[in-house]
């Protein structure tokens, strides 16, 4: 756990809607809306996908600002190296600002 970071669950995670996310892919610049469309992303939507796909989760609360931190990998490479994952979301206004990998 990093400093400042607490553990996730589903009572602490910040409300993300669809709205919120298809306003974020909307203006994001490095979303290509033709891998959206591809079979990867209807496999991953499975309601059982992130059983295995998500290792860790923790996130940080500061004024209207959460930043979520994960580690993932895709489910068909579960032995490969994780992925990490930040997301940020302005609680306030309902925005995702940003969500990067590294």
């Amino acid at each position: 756990m990093e400093s400042g970071f607490s553990k996730a669950n589903s009572n602490n995670l910040p409300r993300v809607d669809a709205v919120m996310l298809g306003t974020f892919f909307a203006s994001n610049r490095d979303f290509c809306s033709s891998e959206f469309r591809n079979v990867k992303t209807s496999m991953s939507s499975r309601a059982s996908y992130g059983d295995d796909a998500v290792s860790y989760v923790q996130l940080k609360r500061d004024s209207k600002c959460c930043t979520v931190k994960c580690k993932i990998c895709p489910e068909h490479k579960v032995h490969a190296k994780l992925y990490g994952c930040t997301l940020v979301v302005d609680e306030e206004n309902e925005v995702v600002l940003s969500v990067k990998t590294v």
